[in-house]
């Protein structure tokens, strides 16, 4: 069935990420390798949490959206600027999803939110996982 191919796939590379990325993996046993963005957003049902790696500019956004609501233009604090790129989105066609996401990439603004210093407006397809790398 496509739709069981779809996510056959999001878990190859979902775990090819993994392994490739140090920030996923790097410090799993380590308080440092993990932080909330934004735990607290039960109202649009998104939670956001970072994955570090030892060098800080090794740093991956994750962003889930657990309803059936596309959230639009939804902001985020991140801790810099520049190019976020969108490394993997659960919502892309060749997952069985509706091809909705953020174009590759999104620009980090110098508007402060949770505490960061810059904030991403990011689109978040429904019921859907995203993953954003900064390439700072």
């Amino acid at each position: 069935h496509p739709s069981h191919a779809g996510l056959m796939r999001w878990l190859e590379d979902l775990n090819r990420l993994y392994r490739r990325e140090s920030a996923l993996h790097e410090l799993d046993c380590d308080p440092a390798g993990f932080q909330w963005a934004d735990a607290n957003d039960g109202e649009n049902s998104v939670l956001s949490f970072f994955r570090m790696g030892r060098s800080t500019h090794d740093v991956i956004l994750v962003m889930c959206n657990f309803t059936p609501v596309p959230r639009y233009n939804y902001r985020v604090g991140v801790p810099r600027g520049g190019l976020w790129r969108e490394m993997i989105n659960s919502d892309a066609p060749d997952y069985f999803g509706s091809g909705q996401g953020n174009l590759g990439g999104v620009e980090g603004a110098p508007v402060p939110l949770h505490g960061r210093p810059c904030s991403l407006a990011l689109t978040l397809p429904p019921l859907t996982a995203v993953f954003l790398k900064s390439a700072g």
